[in-house]
This record gives structure tokens, C-alpha cells and sequence, in this order.
């Protein structure tokens, strides 16, 4: 009879932690998750040609296997504007060796040509004109996230949105994770 009651604790010590591990699977979600920007349902950005301020033809296929980070804005950029495309610039020099794996765009959504200055200050970064093209329309779809900075994965999906007035060192953080567990780009 004790060699029985010893082999009922054994199985119940081995099966609670199974069983507890499916309730909370199956019963229990956590209210917050550790990354900053807004998950989005992943849909791949519309193929077209587009156009960079240098007159070059311009395909966010090009930079497929790279992560992309993206801001649709007027050429004129106000101070907010700038201050993205800083931050945007910051986000990826902050990644250090893995900064290579990190593409940026600027779509412009008017025809307003952006001034010299801070197109020497954004170096690097590609500069596309993008006025009525399905692309802006998808990323501006929101009215309220017509600001938001987004990102790109490696496989030209639009998988996330970071708001309209960031905080980078909480984009830097999303970043270090991404880069360090990402096989991708």
C-alpha cells in the first residue's frame, strides 16, 4: 500500500506542471507585451516604381533583407519631421555593428523638394517621392498614424508603428531585441 501511495505522488508531481503549463497557455494572457511599437497584422507593401529626389527609380524591393524603418512626410518638414528623421537615424546608429542590417526612407507626400541642409544632415538615407502612391496610401491608411514612423522587415512586410512622437531610447530597446534574435536581414 506506501509503495502505491509513493507512486501516486510521483505521477502527480510529473503531470501538474504539464497540466498547469496548458491552463496557462489556454486560460491566462498577459496585459502587456515588452515591445514599444504597435504590432501590426503583417501585408506586404504594394510592388510599384517609385522615384528618389535624385531621379533614380526606387523599389522597397531592393532593400529586401534588410529591416526598414519608414516615414511618409512633406518635403517641407516641419520640427517634428525632423526630429523623426533624427531619431530615425539615432535608432540605427545606436545598434552599433548590426546598424548594416537597418535600412531608412523618407516618402515624401508632396512635391515640395526637402532643403539641402537636411539632406546632408540625413545622409544615407533614401529619399523617395511617393505623392498618390498605393505605398503612401498604405502606410497613411490611419489619419490619426499619418506621422507614425514604421517598420519594414527583411521580407518587405509592414509589420509595425511607432508613434507619432516617439521615445528613442525605448525604439533603441525594440531594436537591440530585434537585432539580437532576428536571423533575418
Amino acid at each position: 500500500m506506501n509503495g502505491k501511495k509513493t507512486l501516486v505522488v510521483i505521477g502527480l508531481v510529473c503531470t501538474l506542471p504539464l497540466l498547469a503549463s496548458y491552463a496557462l497557455y489556454y486560460l491566462w494572457r498577459p496585459d502587456s507585451t515588452v515591445n514599444y511599437g504597435q504590432l501590426l497584422s503583417p501585408q506586404p507593401l504594394p510592388k510599384e516604381a517609385l522615384t528618389s529626389i535624385a531621379g533614380k527609380p526606387f523599389d522597397f524591393s531592393s532593400l529586401k533583407g534588410r529591416w526598414t524603418l519608414v516615414l511618409a512626410d512633406s518635403g517641407a518638414c516641419d520640427a517634428r519631421c525632423e526630429q523623426s528623421l533624427y531619431f530615425i537615424r539615432q535608432v540605427r546608429k545606436a545598434q552599433g555593428e548590426h546598424q548594416d542590417r537597418i535600412e531608412r526612407v523618407w516618402l515624401l507626400n508632396d512635391a515640395t523638394a526637402p532643403q539641402p541642409r537636411l539632406v546632408e544632415a540625413i545622409d544615407g538615407m533614401h529619399i523617395v517621392r511617393a505623392e498618390g502612391s498605393a505605398t503612401l496610401a498604405a502606410l497613411t491608411r490611419e489619419p490619426a498614424h499619418a506621422r507614425a514612423i514604421y517598420l519594414v522587415d527583411p521580407l518587405g512586410q509592414l509589420m509595425m508603428r511607432y508613434p507619432d512622437e516617439p521615445d528613442p531610447k525605448k525604439m533603441i530597446k525594440d531594436f537591440q531585441r530585434l537585432m539580437k534574435y532576428s536571423r533575418l536581414g
